[in-house]
């Protein structure tokens, strides 16, 4: 009886340890304007908390006059979206897409949307416009994301004159790496994505072969460089990855404000280098 009584009670014990871990709040501290934590866990490189303040801020480019705003899909890419409707998209259990069609264009709204159809290696172009008039700042301000295989994120944001944490800024790979750099145009105006991603490889055992990689063009400005994900992102995590499918759907966020897409295609890239 007595044993039993004490297994009982250090499984009680463990499990407040572990609801204690996951309900601790972290705190939210503000460095020259910028809102986040120092108390997430480090990065990789041991300089850095996840989302932490204290992290440089993307130098600012004036992005070029346009680059590929209004680019016409060639001829093998597939539109996700042509102004129309969002009949190729639902959200994540696979209800249809609850987002409005604008002027021929995609409006976030009430969830997530997933496209129907999965993609690898995929060349992604992509429109979107922050709203207006701007609404309050750091994170809250046009926060939207979009997700290759629903894992793994490219910032969408209004960082127009508006600081936050370096890895969360508009073109980077949340919560990991920040973008090379910041041409966010004012909000109102549209902004261009031409993304290359690359799905990660996980060999017999689900041990990493290969990372995800993602090459970001944000208005004609590279702000990421064939750059490795730690993992799929996610709030307050460094990344860590595990073995998943090969092929996954597009994600679009909607993150409490509504942020206007168009212009949506898609073209999926052979793999030439099998690892």
């Amino acid at each position: 009886m007595k044993k039993t009584i004490i297994v009982a009670a250090l499984a009680a014990v463990a499990t407040n340890l572990a609801l204690a871990q996951t309900t601790t709040k972290n705190v939210e501290v503000t460095i020259d304007g910028v809102t986040g934590f120092q108390d997430t866990p480090m990065q990789p490189d041991g300089k850095w908390h996840t989302h932490d303040p204290a992290r440089p801020q993307p130098p600012i480019v004036t992005p070029g006059a346009s680059f590929s705003e209004n680019a016409a899909p060639p001829a093998d890419a597939i539109v996700l979206f042509d102004g129309k409707d969002v009949s190729d998209w639902t959200d994540r259990k696979g209800n249809p897409a609850p987002w409005s069609v604008v002027d021929g264009a995609m409006v976030s709204a009430k969830t997530d949307i997933v496209s129907k159809q999965e993609f690898g290696d995929v060349q992604l172009h992509l429109e979107f416009r922050e709203p207006t008039p701007p609404m309050d700042s750091g994170q809250g301000r046009g926060n939207s994301g979009v997700f290759f295989m629903d894992k793994y994120e490219v910032q969408v944001l209004d960082c127009y004159s508006n600081k936050t944490y370096a890895d969360g800024a508009t073109g980077g790979l949340y919560g990991q790496h920040p973008p090379l750099a910041n041409p966010c145009r004012p909000p109102g105006e549209w902004q261009t994505y031409d993304i290359i991603f690359t799905v990660p490889h996980f060999g017999a055992n689900g041990e990493v072969i290969t990372p995800a990689y993602a090459t970001v063009i944000f208005n004609g400005v590279m702000v990421q460089n064939h750059q490795a994900f730690r993992g799929p992102t996610g709030w307050k995590n460094p990344g860590k990855y595990y073995p998943h499918a090969a092929t996954g759907p597009l994600g679009l966020q909607y993150h409490n404000n509504s942020v206007s897409f168009r212009n949506i295609w898609v073209r999926p890239l052979p793999v030439v280098n099998d690892p």
